[in-house]
């Protein structure tokens, strides 16, 4: 495939509480409304459901009026803005990615330091090097971030994406790659979509109607692929799939092989499973052929030579498999292995005529080099134990480019000789950061039914293990998504602090494969959120921190993990860090692509056992009154059109007003910013200093380590 890269009453400030370090916060009154859902008979109260209304002058004033609360309380952190200098600081380095080719030239992302969004640079031969696209300059502020480039086959045309605000609607804009100047009228209203080229004369994109009402958080559930002809407009681009009201499909992709003979369309309805479609190009005549008619397995078509189709899939094969199977008769029924499945997780890529088998080993790289026969090449040596991406290029490319990293190893990118199998470092991180200062090491904890969980935990040398270490335990256990080593600029902070930064590889992640995933889904979440309560447990016991000096952490369904566990076991941390949550679990699926995430949650709708499963542990359902809950900060942004801010909106409100302690509830609302992607690096380290200064004076810290 084309690897391409309601009321102002709410105003009214009442209700005093004291925090851990005796300042007093008080918080604006949140109006409750009469909102009475009905469940198979089951009454459920939503005194909040008016702060899911995005455009109301009320939800704008309440915003106002909790962040200026919290600023307040940000504010009197004594050492918040020497944070912020540190993580300035660390951040302000070069960093360059690796090179790839497009027509005559060379290409490459490269940020300064401090540059709140990475620039797109070029080289022809050995003329001078020059900015090709800057989004620095698409905005004043920084908060229009470039999301996609993608080449024409010659290279002399590029499409790319943007993103306003943080929003997942997106912008295409096509320019002539030599003048970089626009050949037409932007492309409008586009999202969850990639950008693949058919030659040089046009490309196909996907997108939904947009919907009535808000553009941020109306449900959008009916996906679908067009073709763009340039020079045409994009009001008469086909839809080449989707859009019948008798099949929904909620994901919808195209893709062109590389020799532009296959179009390939996955439709998905679902977060996990797809249909898989394929259509000859080469002939004016023909139909879209089925490879796929169910949902049961992910299946994507990585390759072909000519007829010969190649697919990972893990349909009969949970850790995932490389098959192949002629154009003609490309039904599973003729598939045959040409790699076959592991007891690892299988990741491939290819380049350079080779195919490349990235498998987590306990969430580990390991890499295996095969050739188009399937004969196996060699193991490939990597730099350590750690993750490594890249191992993509075009196949004639002479020389592959991969990245290595660990959670205590600055990236490095690596060139790699495919003929002969040698790595040489192409460009190392600039940091000023010592790693031989820090270990990170792997164990193995026993979760509340048996079953055993590996952690990464990483930490300064020489810790003492009396339970007092700041420590920060992240998860994230969903969407078959695996957590993998990486480095941080904003955790090497953090463990400079000398706090412990720890990492679970939960069920519903993708670590195991997936059964792993599936064993944390739906009537089996609970699974998720008892693992992350067990490494909890673990940290405690073996001396890393006690309960009073641990935070959660972990966003989106990283978000929903915080929140369900600071509800049901406040007693074990000292801090909660929800970030961008599915907090609502009876009314997610209502906003957005929501839908699409009822593999892993089920719907409240779906039957009675599965509404009273999810309200059993939906965050903004099962907060207390009068329970001393944790330290909170919740953090989200207004343009997030990914998980609503109303999910955060709303459960920081249960927690003000049912707190039985003296800890703070704060949320802090990020303007003009969405899920996370394209923020830029100046609101990136504001909100770092804000969370890392949140936990540290919610643990008793009251200076920086001078270490």
């Amino acid at each position: 495939m084309k690897k391409t890269a309601i009321g102002l009453a709410l105003l009214a400030f009442v209700g005093c509480t004291s925090n851990s370090n005796n300042s007093t916060i008080e918080y604006p009154v949140t109006a409750k409304g009469d909102v009475v859902d009905t469940y198979f008979g089951h009454q459920i109260a939503d005194p909040y459901r008016w702060l899911e209304d995005d455009m109301s002058e009320e939800t704008a004033d309440w915003v106002q009026a909790e962040n200026e609360v919290t600023f307040s309380y940000l504010n009197q952190i004594p050492f918040r803005q020497e944070l912020k200098d540190r993580l300035t600081e660390l951040w302000n380095y070069e960093k360059v990615g690796a090179p790839f080719t497009e027509g005559d030239y060379t290409y490459w992302y490269q940020n300064d330091g401090l540059q709140n969004q990475y620039v797109l640079w070029r080289q022809k031969g050995e003329s001078e090097a020059e900015i090709f696209l800057d989004p620095n300059q698409f905005s004043e502020d920084g908060t229009t971030s470039l999301a996609q480039v993608s080449f024409s086959d010659d290279g002399s045309l590029v499409a790319y994406s943007i993103s306003e605000g943080g929003s997942d609607w997106r912008k295409i804009i096509v320019i002539d790659a030599e003048t970089k100047q626009p050949i037409e009228d932007t492309l409008v209203d586009v999202k969850f979509s990639g950008i693949s080229w058919l030659g040089n004369e046009g490309f196909y994109y996907s997108s939904y109607d947009k919907p009535d009402g808000s553009e941020l958080s109306a449900k959008t559930d009916q996906h679908k692929l067009y073709y763009h002809q340039l020079g045409t407009s994009q009001s008469n681009d086909p839809v080449i799939f989707g859009g019948s009201e008798a099949e929904k499909h909620r994901y919808v992709g195209g893709g062109v092989s590389d020799d532009n003979r296959f179009l390939f369309i996955s439709a998905s309805v679902s977060t996990s499973g797809n249909k898989l479609f394929m259509l000859d190009l080469s002939d004016p005549e023909a139909e879209l052929v089925t490879i796929l008619d169910d949902t049961r397995s992910d299946t994507y078509v990585i390759d072909n030579d000519g007829a010969k189709l190649y697919l990972v899939t893990n349909l009969d094969a949970p850790n995932k498999r490389i098959v192949t199977v002629d154009a003609s008769n490309p039904t599973p029924e003729n598939w045959v292995d040409f790699i076959a499945e592991t007891d690892n997780v299988l990741s491939p890529s290819t380049g350079s005529g080779y195919f490349f088998a990235e498998y987590m080993v306990d969430a580990i790289s390991q890499v295996k080099q095969y050739d188009y026969a399937g004969n196996f090449i060699r193991d490939i040596e990597l730099p350590g134990l750690g993750s490594v991406g890249g191992f993509s290029a075009k196949d004639d490319a002479t020389t592959i480019y991969y990245s290595f990293t660990n959670y205590n190893t600055p990236g490095t990118t690596y060139s790699f000789e495919p003929h002969q199998g040698v790595s040489d470092v192409y460009r190392a991180s600039g940091i000023e950061f010592d790693a031989s200062d820090y270990v990170s090491e792997q164990v193995f904890y026993t979760s509340k039914d048996g079953t055993e969980v590996p952690m990464i935990i990483t930490h300064k040398r020489g810790i003492e293990l009396d339970g007092t270490n700041p420590t920060i335990l992240y998860g994230y256990g969903g969407f078959n998504i695996s957590l993998t080593p990486s480095f941080s600029v904003a955790n090497a902070v953090w463990l400079e602090q000398g706090g412990v930064y720890a990492v679970a590889n939960l069920r519903g992640g993708g670590e195991y494969g997936k059964e792993w995933h599936d064993a944390g889904t739906q009537l089996q979440k609970q699974n998720v959120f008892d693992d992350f309560i067990a490494a909890a447990e673990y940290l405690n016991t073996a001396g890393y921190a006690n309960s009073d000096h641990l935070a959660i952490r972990g966003g989106s369904n990283g978000g929903l993990l915080v929140g369900a566990v600071m509800t049901q076991r406040p007693d074990l941390m000292k801090v909660a860090l929800p970030a961008v949550g599915v907090l609502d679990m009876l009314r997610y699926h209502t906003f957005t692509a929501g839908a699409g995430w009822a593999y892993d949650y089920g719907t409240a709708e779906q039957s009675e056992e599965m509404f009273k499963y999810l309200l059993g542990y939906s965050p903004v359902h099962n907060v207390k009154e009068g329970i001393p809950y944790p330290a909170t900060l919740i953090t989200t942004g207004d343009h997030d059109d990914r998980v609503v801010p109303a999910h955060s909106f709303k459960f920081a409100a249960e927690l003000q007003a049912k707190q039985g302690g003296t800890n703070p509830v704060l949320i802090r609302i990020e303007t003009n910013a969405g899920h996370g992607a394209g923020t830029p690096v100046s609101k990136t380290i504001e909100q770092y200093a804000d969370i890392f200064g949140f936990t540290l004076f919610n643990m008793g810290v009251t200076e920086l380590s001078a270490d």
